[in-house]
C-alpha cells in the first residue's frame, strides 16, 4: 500500500491529518513535522493501521560450528 498523508484545513482554520499506509509509530512520524508547524493538538484518533506491526524481510540465520 502506498504512504499517504492527507491535509484537510476547515474554513474556521482548525487542521486534520490522516495518514493511509503507515503501521505503528510510523505514522506518528510521519505528521511530527506538521503538527509542529501548526501548533497545538487538540485531540489524536489513532487508525486500525496504527496497532498493525510493520512488516520486516525475515531473512536466514546460518550458524557456524
Amino acid at each position: 500500500m502506498r504512504k499517504e498523508l492527507e491535509i484537510i484545513v476547515s474554513t474556521d482554520g482548525d487542521v486534520q491529518i490522516i495518514t493511509h499506509g503507515f503501521k505503528g509509530e510510523e505514522c506518528l512520524q510521519a505528521v511530527k513535522p506538521f503538527e509542529r508547524e501548526v501548533g497545538i493538538v487538540n485531540r489524536r484518533e489513532m487508525t486500525s493501521e496504527y496497532y498493525e506491526r510493520e512488516q520486516t524481510r525475515s531473512g536466514q540465520r546460518t550458524r557456524r560450528r
